[in-house]
């Protein structure tokens, strides 16, 4: 099978494209024809060795993939040959990568792909969607209403058109909360609103603190999810609601400093995860709802750049240039297309 690999980490050059021995379902594996798969910022830092983990060799890239069945391994209880499905989780912690024609997956890393929902979309939605499921409602414990305050809680969410960001802004949506989100041009604007954010704040040119204020009319933020490293503890505290949680996901080297005292008199939380330490249980019911609002029409993933297999080493070049160099070239998720 063709597939997109490296032997050694280092920048996106160490990956090649080449044939590699087509593996075998074992146990209760699934063998999948990757039709989508698609590209994080942890495949990034997996194949630059920023975040060290045990690797198969050769490793080939990628966490995300939609595809079809075509081999199941003896013990598969929930799947068989020809069944679409979706998934992530691969690519780390010494899994092999999804940038291939095939990938074996354990079955329960695989979920089935609804009728009518695109390869490229249930890629594309993987690991962001079930990050941002994860932080909204299994760390956050989001809500749809304060029973003792009589309103809804409100979300806000730090790059609203990210990947993680625009999952978060439709899922909370979706949860029948308030949405504010930031954003780095009129352009991302006008897709947050379309996405559901209620209130849209340009960071570059609006006062931040200002514009949640008025939107909460001072009420403050429920679940404030940062996306990006925290740099200031203090506004995010002064912006939060009595009991509010703040979701921390991102920044590996940030080292902000904590606001101890309204911290604590306000009653907040603080939570952090990364996706992949979660359980396999955690997550399924993550994509239980994705799949619910994907058949729905109520989430869909921004799909900014589509590379065939050959290319993917500049698809790490791309997703670098933007989330390192904050080079504001692309809106959306970057999808492999092993067929193309």
């Amino acid at each position: 099978m063709k597939a997109a690999f490296f032997d050694t980490t280092g920048a996106p050059d160490v990956i090649r494209v080449g044939d590699l021995q087509t593996p075998e379902p074992k146990g209760d594996e699934v063998r999948v024809r990757v039709l989508a798969a698609s590209i994080n910022p942890i495949d990034t830092y997996i194949r630059s060795g920023a975040a060290p983990m045990p690797l198969p060799k050769p490793a080939i890239t990628g966490t995300d993939f939609a595809g079809v069945v075509d081999a199941v391994g003896p013990d598969v209880k929930y799947f068989r040959a020809g069944d679409r499905v979706w998934g992530s989780n691969q690519g780390l912690l010494g899994r092999q990568g999804t940038c291939a024609e095939f990938v074996c997956v354990e079955e329960k890393w695989a979920y089935h792909t609804p009728n009518g929902v695109a390869d490229d979309q249930a890629a594309a939605c993987a690991l962001v969607g079930i990050t941002a499921h994860l932080g909204l409602f299994q760390r956050a414990k989001l809500t749809q209403r304060l029973p003792d305050m009589g309103r809804q809680e409100t979300v806000f969410v730090n790059g609203g058109t990210g990947g993680v960001g625009s999952m978060v802004v439709q899922m909370a949506k979706a949860a029948g909360t308030k949405v504010i989100c930031t954003v780095g041009s009129d352009e991302k604007a006008r897709l947050a609103t379309e996405l559901g954010a209620d209130c849209v704040v340009n960071y570059k040119t609006d006062d931040v603190a200002a514009r949640v204020k008025d939107a909460t009319a001072g009420a403050g933020i429920d679940v404030w999810f940062e996306t990006v490293p925290p740099t200031d503890f203090d506004r995010t505290v002064d912006l939060m609601a009595p009991r509010g949680r703040i979701v921390v996901m991102a920044g590996r080297a940030a080292r902000p400093v904590l606001p101890n005292g309204p911290f604590y008199v306000k009653g907040l939380s603080l939570v952090g995860f990364a996706m992949f330490n979660m359980t396999a249980g955690e997550q399924v019911a993550c994509a239980e709802n994705i799949n619910r609002w994907l058949s729905e029409g109520k989430l869909r993933a921004l799909i900014g750049a589509r590379f065939p297999l050959a290319r993917t080493a500049d698809a790490h070049t791309l997703q670098e240039e933007n989330t390192l160099r904050k080079s504001g070239t692309l809106t959306g998720k970057i999808v492999i297309l092993p067929a193309a």
